[in-house]
């Protein structure tokens, strides 16, 4: 990984769809407009693509913490952007503000945190930790719903 500048910025646009509406992704009787959930998707992938310049082959960031609001309701057909720039470097973990905007009108903001990853380590990390639980005989199961 270079270093990663304070101020680094980036972006992330999404044009939102009926799959992306709080009343198909989460709850039918909500009304039709955009979820929360996929709004802090599009903050993530901001901050994600404000530090990717500087991640080296096979390094990836993922998110370790959220903390937004969600302030104004979007339609869908509107075309939602997230925004993110970094606020502190610590080692491999980086802060984020985000925010996210319909037009010029702001509909969420917030705090966000990732840190940078080996995929591949990663990726190994999880298949060591699948088959010991697979041995151990705590795999988790599913619950009925």
């Amino acid at each position: 990984m270079k270093q990663i500048p304070l101020g680094a910025k980036g972006s992330f646009s999404l044009l939102v769809q009926p799959e992306h509406l709080a009343d198909r992704f989460k709850d039918a009787i909500l009304p039709p407009v955009f979820a929360t959930p996929v709004m802090i998707m599009v903050m993530e992938n901001a901050a994600l693509n404000a530090i990717r310049a500087y991640l080296d082959p096979g390094e990836s960031a993922v998110g370790t913490a959220v903390d937004v609001r969600h302030f104004a309701a979007t339609p869908v057909g509107r075309l939602v952007t997230g925004e993110a720039e970094v606020t502190k470097v610590d080692g491999r973990q980086i802060e984020f503000t985000v925010r996210a905007t319909e037009d010029a009108r702001a509909i969420g903001a917030g705090s966000h945190s990732r840190i940078v990853i080996d995929v591949a380590k990663f990726v190994a990390r999880l298949g060591a930790e699948a088959a010991h639980r697979t041995e151990s005989g705590t795999a988790p199961r599913s619950k009925p719903t």
